[in-house]
């Protein structure tokens, strides 16, 4: 899902005390000859808080077993975001099909300024102290994407030291 991707790092649940997050649940309809067939899918964001997260969709024909299937699409798909104490490392923008993200890493006590499904996702990741702007299309699926697109896209400052072949001092003092 993720390979798309430069430095992701992907976890095994197993020992992670995860926490699920309903991001949205969408009755859907399928037209047959014998009428309307009802169901329901669900995208369900889990996370250990401390940098891991992943996201998922399940669908069935009751609520109940679409979050079952949600949150177990979610476990396969656990990914490690580089984390800056309870911020980001950096600015990153995401986005997926209409929907875009921008997230901007925020001095302490700021708080979580993101609505919706970016502000789901974040919460399972474990930041605190963020300022993000959503544009574009609100579908919650699309919104949770393009903030996976952000996350995936940051890297830490030890990571951009060990890509250039330079030690964190030279980084940091030019």
């Amino acid at each position: 899902m993720y390979q798309d991707y430069k430095n992701v790092e992907t976890v095994k649940p197993g020992g992670l005390d995860l926490k699920d997050r309903l991001v949205g649940v969408q009755r859907v309809t399928k037209v047959t000859k014998g009428g309307r067939a009802f169901g329901f899918s669900a995208i369900v964001v889990v996370g250990d808080e401390n940098g891991v997260v992943g996201q998922g969709l399940g669908k069935s024909k009751d609520v109940a077993s679409a979050i079952a299937k949600g949150i177990e699409d979610a476990k396969k798909n656990l990914v490690r975001i580089p984390l800056n104490k309870a911020t980001l490392p950096h600015e990153q923008k995401g986005k997926y099909a209409g929907a875009r993200v921008n997230l901007i890493p925020a001095a302490p006590g700021t708080g979580l300024i993101a609505g919706g499904a970016v502000r789901a996702v974040l919460e399972a990741v474990g930041v605190h102290d963020v300022l993000s702007k959503s544009q574009g299309s609100s579908n919650p699926h699309n919104v949770v994407k393009a903030t996976f697109d952000a996350l995936l896209q940051l890297r830490s400052a030890e990571t951009v030291a060990k890509q250039r072949g330079i030690t964190l001092e030279k980084l940091y003092k030019g």
